[in-house]
């Protein structure tokens, strides 16, 4: 067993690791005016993040004009393109992200990523931001035919890492539900793009800064 009790540290990757919204945000606004929509203010595109591409899509649709399933198909095209090329030009670490990673991996964890951004933008993104030698595996929401909730890709993630003893670190409902499902603890960060306070989703412990994510895995460790 590694010195902080878990094997496999598996992560959310948008809103948990990274602030990805202006990326996201700016991505969306081009594709609404390439279809002479109005633009969304940032701040209200964090609250549409988190349910995949698809969904926000559609939220940004509703919420200038309305949406039918061609106007989804053509807009998701348009985010998805502008999307790949500029998936790194506002996206930020959050903060102590980093330390807290090679804590993790000089304790002798694996790390891993599973999100349900899909895996080649996902791969994109992490190498962009120089972190690909950290993780020992990443699973999209497209690597296999299930998406979070589903605990699937979770399990997924965990086996293709080494497998073992797992923890899951994430920010919404989703990631919260996933866990559950899997069977697996969860610590929830409380700067992510939650649709509700992090004390509500029903994780095992919640962080409000990466300073305290090793000590708090290796309390939930000793509870076990």
């Amino acid at each position: 067993m590694t010195a902080i009790g878990f094997d496999i540290v598996a992560f959310d990757l948008d809103g948990t690791l990274v602030d990805a919204a202006p990326d996201i945000a700016t991505a969306l606004n081009r594709a609404l005016e390439e279809l002479d929509r109005k633009t969304i203010p940032e701040n209200e595109v964090i609250g549409m993040v988190g349910h995949g591409a698809r969904a926000l899509i559609r939220k940004g649709l509703a919420a200038t004009g309305g949406a039918t399933e061609p106007l989804v198909d053509q807009a998701l095209a348009a985010f998805m393109d502008h999307y790949a090329r500029h998936i790194c030009v506002r996206t930020r670490p959050y903060e102590g992200a980093e330390e807290a990673m090679d804590a993790l991996i000089e304790s002798g964890a694996a790390l891993a990523i599973c999100t349900n951004k899909p895996e080649a933008l996902t791969r994109s993104l992490i190498d962009a931001l120089g972190w690909s030698d950290r993780f020992k595996a990443i699973v999209g929401g497209d690597t296999l035919g299930a998406r979070k909730p589903d605990p699937a890709p979770l399990h997924a993630a965990i086996t293709a890492a080494g497998g073992g003893k797992a923890i899951f670190v994430g920010d919404s409902i989703t990631d919260a539900d996933t866990a559950r499902a899997a069977g697996i603890p969860l610590v929830a960060v409380s700067f992510g793009y939650a649709d509700r306070p992090a004390g509500e989703l029903g994780a095992d412990a919640v962080i409000d800064h990466f300073d305290a994510l090793v000590p708090t895995i290796r309390s939930l460790a000793g509870r076990g």
